[in-house]
């Protein structure tokens, strides 16, 4: 590769990651306005940078009012990741967490001192000032839905490693619960958010190869977050195998049907599929060096 090509991908990377580093700031601004949800120490400034920058180089065409609301998704999901997995003490409290939150995607005015439900509540406003927003609102309340229940399924697993009164899952369950990984319900976001007319209508052949896109990246995360998911408690695809390379050959399939099924979505669709592309192979790379949570 000649020098001028070199300086000109420099160039587009260096746009991408000034718009990561907006995104950044954008978060970060937005979080100190919920002390309560992003005090603690794995929101710490390299999370905010870690989800800007990856949807910044999922979406490089997008600008930084675009990926608001997408940003503020992405972050919407480790908050619930974090009251699910770790401040959750019973499972009352999960199906009081999943009442609440549907009820405020629903229109329900949340509780002036409920941070989650009003995080909630603004994402949710953020998306019903979209257009598309009141023929695709059943299609955002499905997907968060989706995302409630998987981390439900996702405690009850983990309390019963931790207390050992059930057994674990199978392998094909634990894939088949990928929505905790609230990749899907992003993307839904996204896709309300900046699509257009030709996105709107593929949004189930979308969900479809998003679904199999967070299958692969739920399996690449446990690849590379497993040493933490011990030290933290968490379940791991990597604990419900034989041997590590059973879920690393997984992935290699998985991936072959990614593309399979993105194939024909490059004709209909081809900015969303190459979003989805993108965000493949960017989450895969990031996770064999690093993870985006900050310290316990």
């Amino acid at each position: 590769m000649d020098l001028t090509t070199q300086a000109a991908e420099a160039v587009e990377q260096g746009r991408i990651c000034a718009l990561a580093a907006r995104g950044q700031r954008d978060l970060q601004k937005l979080a100190a306005g919920y002390p309560e949800l992003f005090s603690g120490a794995p929101f710490d400034a390299a999370l905010f940078g870690n989800i800007a920058m990856a949807m910044a180089f999922s979406a490089p065409w997008c600008s930084l009012e675009e990926l608001r609301v997408t940003n503020r998704a992405v972050l919407w999901g480790f908050a619930l990741d974090w009251q699910v997995d770790y401040l959750a003490k019973s499972r009352t409290e999960i199906d009081r967490l999943t009442e609440t939150s549907l009820a405020v995607v629903d229109g329900a005015t949340p509780a002036s001192d409920d941070p989650f439900a009003r995080f909630l509540a603004e994402l949710c406003a953020d998306l019903a000032a979209a257009p598309a927003y009141p023929r695709l609102r059943d299609a955002w309340r499905a997907a968060v839905h989706r995302t409630l229940a998987a981390m439900a399924v996702e405690w009850e697993w983990r309390s019963a490693r931790r207390d050992l009164t059930g057994t674990l899952p199978t392998f094909e369950e634990y894939l088949a619960n990928a929505d905790n990984l609230a990749c899907t319900v992003v993307n839904v976001a996204h896709w309300i958010h900046t699509g257009d007319d030709g996105t709107h209508r593929s949004l189930p052949r979308l969900v479809e190869a998003s679904d199999e896109v967070q299958r692969v990246l739920r399996l690449v995360n446990d690849l590379g977050t497993y040493q933490r998911d011990l030290e933290w408690g968490d379940l791991n695809a990597i604990m419900l195998v034989a041997d590590r390379a059973e879920v690393e050959q997984r992935v290699e399939v998985l991936t072959g049907g990614c593309h399979e099924l993105l194939a024909p979505l490059t004709e209909e669709c081809p900015r969303q599929a190459t979003y989805l592309a993108r965000q493949l192979g960017f989450t895969s790379g990031f996770y064999g060096s690093t993870d985006f949570w900050g310290a316990r």
